[in-house]
């Protein structure tokens, strides 16, 4: 179990990581989520006792990392995939760091072979590419076969089988009753892997909850709708509090071919209400699940560093304004 109380990080006058406190509990895989700049790496480093914490303290299985007698039994880390020396074979890192705490031979192969890498074992790491180089920091974290595993974006580089076998291998750690904790920004990835989520912004904690139910309350569902009067019904619908943006279906809507809206901040029966009273047409009306996304974003979009405009929300909003303009 990795438990952080008041963990706090300052560097001069900036405060990266600011009293955070959470539990990443044994058997289930934690996503660590939170917008680049958000303090994911430092906090990670904290843990390991790379970076020493301002403030606050941390623990892996009740004690600092580095009161461990030997470590690499205990937590398994991966943080920078290119932290090897590029002129030894990946055999050769591996049985380095195995000599450090006695660990046998059999297990250097048997990591080699789990994570892919039993043909290019002898191969040196200069040559690896992105995706190798990552596996081969994999199977540096496993080799001492830990109770904690710790990885900051493992599917960077991976191709899609490697998304899926560590997808899998995450997963199956956690079944054995291991701490996993997992930072990665790709959304998609965390909802099929991670079943709890710790969200950070600007250093602060956002959230600690499950995927299951940081989806279900986030509140940030679209109801899907189709009219052949599509910009018109965008139009009366225009609101504080409603985000309307073309569906996947839209097209060049002429008045006759339906066109698909997403809608946000207001559900069905108002939307129902509101078409039926100017009279227009609607051939569907559909709650959207909300996306693990689609929850992320609506909850770290005031603590993104560097905001971008968005030409999607521009485009919508000037059709419905020259819809309503032309009627």
């Amino acid at each position: 179990m990795i438990k952080a109380n008041g963990l706090t990080k300052r560097y001069g006058d900036k405060t990266v990581v600011n009293h955070l406190t959470f539990t990443v509990e044994p058997g289930a895989v934690t996503g660590f989520l939170g917008p680049n700049g958000a303090g994911k790496s430092t906090t990670m480093r904290m843990i390991l006792g790379l970076d020493a914490p301002t403030a606050g303290h941390v623990t892996v299985g009740d004690r600092a990392y580095a009161a461990h007698p030997a470590p690499l039994h205990e937590v398994g880390a991966l943080l920078e995939a290119r932290a090897v020396h590029p002129g030894r074979s990946a055999h050769h890192h591996l049985m380095a760091l195995a000599h450090t705490h006695g660990i046998a031979r059999s297990r250097v192969a048997h990591v080699l072979d789990l994570t892919g890498l039993t043909d290019v074992a002898g191969d040196r790491v200069k040559g690896f590419s992105l995706g190798m180089g990552q596996r081969l920091g994999i199977a540096a974290a496993l080799l001492g076969d830990p109770a904690t595993v710790i990885l900051d974006e493992p599917v960077n580089g991976l191709d899609p089988e490697g998304v899926l076998w560590i997808r899998n291998l995450l997963k199956s750690l956690a079944a054995e009753g291991r701490t996993v904790f997992v930072s990665s920004h790709l959304m998609s990835e965390m909802a099929l892997t991670a079943e709890r989520l710790i969200i950070i912004g600007r250093g602060r904690l956002l959230a600690e909850t499950t995927v299951a139910d940081f989806v279900r309350d986030s509140g940030v569902a679209a109801m899907k709708v189709v009219s052949p009067e599509a910009g018109r019904l965008a139009q009366l619908l225009a609101g504080p509090g409603v985000e309307i943006t073309p569906g996947a279906n839209t097209g060049t809507n002429t008045g006759t071919s339906p066109d698909e809206l997403d809608v946000r901040g207001v559900d069905g029966e108002y939307i129902g209400r509101i078409a039926a009273a100017h009279g227009v047409p609607v051939y569907e009306l559909t709650p959207r699940t909300a996306s693990l996304e689609q929850a992320f974003m609506d909850l770290t979009r005031d603590e993104v560093e560097y905001q971008a405009g968005s030409a999607t929300h521009n485009a919508v909003t000037e059709t419905a304004t020259a819809t309503g303009a032309a009627a």
